[in-house]
């Protein structure tokens, strides 16, 4: 079927999203050695990335409105393959900062207008199927910046971290030339009047016998809504004010869950766990990259069959249990020794299989479902916005948490060096999971079955989302 041709390609700018998350996790080791810095200059490094998406994100809303979803992408591609060279010629670490808040605006834009992008060119029956293979590509972007790590880590070469970031001009120029042969989105286009060309694609990936009834119910919306002007003011109206609220709500507890922490930070937090050298602790990376994307493959099998929230509130459960677990295995890491060590993996990978089930591909999902057509774009980059600006606080935030409620005599040795204990972080991160359960009972819509228009038509009658279906 075209439209899941079209899905997959589109997709690939998660897989960038994905890539440039997890690539600074193996890089970190050496670039410590390379440039001589410490954890706090990591911190504005990764940090850098996540700025630079949050540009993106902000002032890429309203473009994606005027000019169209297509060419949007087409432009991060571009931006990301000169990011991804920039940031392995990187002389130094100031420069490295600078590429990565260049390469960051690529991220931002491609992680609203991809979902958005695929959202408005989906089928109803299968949208939930179709746009959480955007988490699927993050996820194997992920796991990809891990095997590519991995390939290029060399004990005795401390520069071997600049082939992990040129490896990313790869997936970037996959997704600029398959965006060539892409359609524009046809709700779009509806939008801007241009009727015969949406017609055109609505029947191919609708079927000549649906497209009609489809572009029907999209001129019906638009017609409603014709009087409203695409603004940042519009989205605190009345009939704006949830959908917004639950934007940006389920993407808070998407980040502050800590969920990050782990893919930026996992060969540290091994360290932590007691695994010995750089590589070694790679290795148990790819372990969490591997257990993350056969995850969101059980998310996109199901999150059509069971609905957005039987998959919410089973997963966080999980993330909560995981997070206690995990949080355990640490205070007790004394005690335990090399047992300790692999019930650390086994209970981050569990946390990191629960995440990727439910609330990863969720958020994503949900902010490119919940807003009207006529500011769908600049919702779904508030959404966005959101997941960088929290993205940026928990991981500048992950290492002075450590050290705040590490517990007084848990304390970790690396070689020679004492490090916090991370088990306060995690217990944290499980108490915010725990809120994330409460609110998702009144905020969390099922929108499984549910057209992109009929959602729009329930916001205007003033409809509370758990009673959405």
């Amino acid at each position: 079927m075209i439209v899941y041709v079209i899905a997959i390609i589109a997709a690939t700018g998660g897989l960038l999203f994905g890539f440039d998350t997890g690539v600074i996790s193996g890089a970190i080791p050496f670039l410590q050695k390379d440039f001589g810095i410490d954890d706090g200059t990591i911190e504005l490094i990764t940090t850098a990335g996540l700025v630079g998406a949050i540009a993106g994100a902000l002032f890429c809303g309203k473009v994606t409105d005027y000019l169209g979803r297509k060419k949007v992408i087409f432009a991060s591609a571009v931006i990301f393959a000169i990011g991804a060279v920039w940031s392995g010629l990187a002389p130094d670490s100031m420069n490295l900062i600078l590429a990565r808040l260049f390469l960051g605006v690529a991220i931002g834009v491609s992680s609203f207008a991809v979902p958005l992008y695929i959202a408005e060119i989906s089928p109803t029956n299968i949208r939930g199927t179709l746009v959480s293979m955007f988490q699927l590509m993050v996820t194997l972007g992920v796991l990809v910046s891990y095997l590519s790590d991995l390939f290029f880590a060399d004990e005795t070469d401390i520069t071997c971290w600049r082939p992990m970031f040129y490896a990313g001009v790869l997936p970037a120029l996959i997704l600029l030339i398959g965006m060539i042969f892409m359609p524009e989105s046809p709700r779009w286009l509806m939008s801007r009047g241009r009727r015969e060309e949406a017609m055109h694609i609505l029947n191919r990936i609708e079927g000549e016998s649906n497209a009609e009834e489809v572009a029907h119910a999209i001129s019906e919306e638009i017609e409603k809504s014709k009087d409203e002007i695409s603004k940042w003011s519009e989205l605190i109206k009345p009939g704006l004010r949830t959908p917004l609220f639950i934007a940006v709500g389920i993407m808070f507890f998407q980040q502050f869950v800590g969920i990050n922490t782990v893919i930026y930070y996992s060969p540290k937090i091994f360290f932590m766990a007691g695994f010995d050298g750089a590589i070694s602790a790679i290795w148990a990376a790819v372990g969490v990259g591997v257990v993350n994307v056969v995850a969101t493959l059980v998310s996109i099998y199901f999150v059509d069959r069971l609905g957005r929230r039987k998959l919410y509130f089973t997963g966080l459960t999980g993330i909560v249990l995981s997070l206690i677990a995990l949080s355990m295995s640490f205070v007790f890491a004394g005690e335990l020794g090399g047992t300790g060590q692999w019930m650390t993996v086994i209970f981050m990978f569990l946390y990191v299989a629960f995440f990727a089930i439910s609330i990863g591909p969720l958020g994503w999902l949900i902010i490119s479902e919940v807003f009207p057509q006529k500011v769908r774009g600049l919702g779904a980059s508030v959404g966005s916005l959101s997941v960088w600006v929290f993205n940026s606080i928990v991981s500048f935030t992950f290492f002075k948490i450590v050290n705040a409620l590490t517990i007084p005599g848990t304390e970790i040795m690396i070689g020679e060096e004492q490090v916090g204990n991370p088990a306060g972080a995690f217990g944290f991160y499980g108490i915010i999971a725990l809120l994330a359960l409460v609110w998702g009972y009144f905020f969390v819509p099922e929108t499984k079955g549910v057209s992109l228009e009929k959602i729009e038509d329930f916001w205007r009658k003033g409809g509370k989302p758990r009673n959405l279906k």
